[in-house]
């Protein structure tokens, strides 16, 4: 039965029975803590039975900031971050964080140690790749963002009284212009994929023409595309990790959730596209490997592809296209941009981005509407230059 100890002064420890060990010695869990009387430390008591009960008590005396990473793992960030959040996450925890923080107790970590460590990471140097510089403000930003993670989770969970990362400004991330193709890039690389595998001509005309994201591309299911309406519903994505292998699971946002027009000429493209699919299929007979799943984009099996070897191939292809270097994502930059330069109403580019604000495309292709707008005002030119009034 759980007890009350008076300890000295305005001290009390609180002592809750919890069973046997493994060799039948008796376990105990204790908490120090100061109130005026019995009273308010029976009323302590009680919330510390609670919180045993509920497993939601760890002793942070005991516990370094490795440990408390490990509960952190399993009971939020496996549950509640987004694959690739979460793989990125450990790779920077096992990297950089753990090597400096994991010995330390986690209720002795302050503020001003983690203001350092983000200040080294802005050194040259910081890389640990051996090559000069130091990190990206973006990356950065994303170890402040992990550290605020974890140590929110451990107020919550009464493992420490307060986060010395909730003080801790957040870093200002230099943001750079997209790269985008211009048509005329578009169209070069257009013909040079009419030489490629059907399945990346398909996978890069997809990126330009609807601005999917590269794990929307890669979790399309036939299902998913009426061709004779035309229309692509974007319902899932597709990531990989190490640890948790490939998971399919609905986009981040409700709004990305969305219904996309598609192109005459993107219609007959996927038409011939899904009669090579399914003789692949066909001829794959049992040893198909795509189960129930009929995706557009897998091995000849149809085996699901992991979204990384996308942006692999693209990087190899515009070497040898001889094209400007942008990231198979800025495609989605270039289909905005694109369809801004054809004045199409910002609302509609919205749409079909999946953003759940107009505001935030507003905010990222701010560039391409002001020089949109520049060759707007050209248009009056036509209608005032050497015009007389008779």
């Amino acid at each position: 039965m759980a007890y009350v100890e008076k300890r000295g002064k305005d001290s009390f420890r609180l002592v809750v029975p919890f069973g046997l060990d493994a060799e039948g010695n008796r376990i105990r869990k204790t908490k120090t803590i100061k109130c005026k009387n019995k009273t308010e430390a029976n009323k302590e008591l009680a919330k510390f039975v609670a919180e045993i009960e509920t497993r939601q008590y760890f002793a942070p005396q005991k516990m370094t900031f490795s440990q408390f990473v490990e509960e952190w793992k399993d009971k939020y960030a496996k549950k509640q971050l987004g694959a690739t959040t979460y793989e990125t996450y450990l790779t920077f925890l096992n990297k950089r964080i753990l090597p400096k923080f994991g010995h330390l107790k986690i209720d002795k970590i302050n503020t001003l140690q983690i203001l350092d460590f983000l200040d080294k990471l802005q050194e040259d140097g910081a890389r640990g790749d051996g090559k000069p510089g130091a990190l990206s403000s973006a990356t950065v930003e994303k170890h402040h963002r992990i550290f605020r993670n974890i140590f929110k989770r451990a107020v919550e969970w009464k493992v420490i009284k307060e986060s010395p990362a909730e003080n801790v400004k957040k870093p200002k991330v230099q943001s750079r212009e997209g790269r985008v193709f211009t048509e005329e890039q578009v169209r070069k690389l257009m013909n040079h994929l009419s030489r490629e595998d059907m399945k990346w001509k398909v996978i890069v005309t997809l990126a330009i023409s609807t601005g999917m994201r590269r794990g929307e591309i890669a979790g399309l299911e036939w299902d998913h595309i009426d061709l004779e309406k035309g229309k692509i519903n974007i319902q899932q994505t597709l990531a990989y990790t190490k640890e948790q292998g490939y998971i399919f699971k609905e986009p981040k946002t409700r709004n990305s959730i969305r219904t996309v027009t598609l192109s005459q000429s993107v219609i007959e493209q996927l038409k011939r596209y899904k009669t090579m699919k399914i003789r692949q299929k066909l001829r794959a007979g049992d040893s198909w490997e795509g189960g129930s799943r009929f995706l557009l984009f897998s091995s000849d099996m149809g085996k699901q592809m992991d979204p990384k070897s996308i942006t692999r191939w693209w990087n190899k292809r515009l070497k040898k296209y001889e094209l400007p270097v942008i990231t198979f994502h800025e495609l989605r930059h270039t289909s905005a941009t694109l369809l801004i330069n054809q004045g199409v109403h910002m609302k509609t580019i919205s749409a079909r981005l999946g953003h759940s604000k107009i505001g935030t495309t507003m905010d990222l292709y701010g560039h391409a509407l002001e020089s949109a707008d520049e060759k707007a005002a050209e248009h009056f030119d036509n209608l005032f230059k050497n015009k007389e009034i008779k």
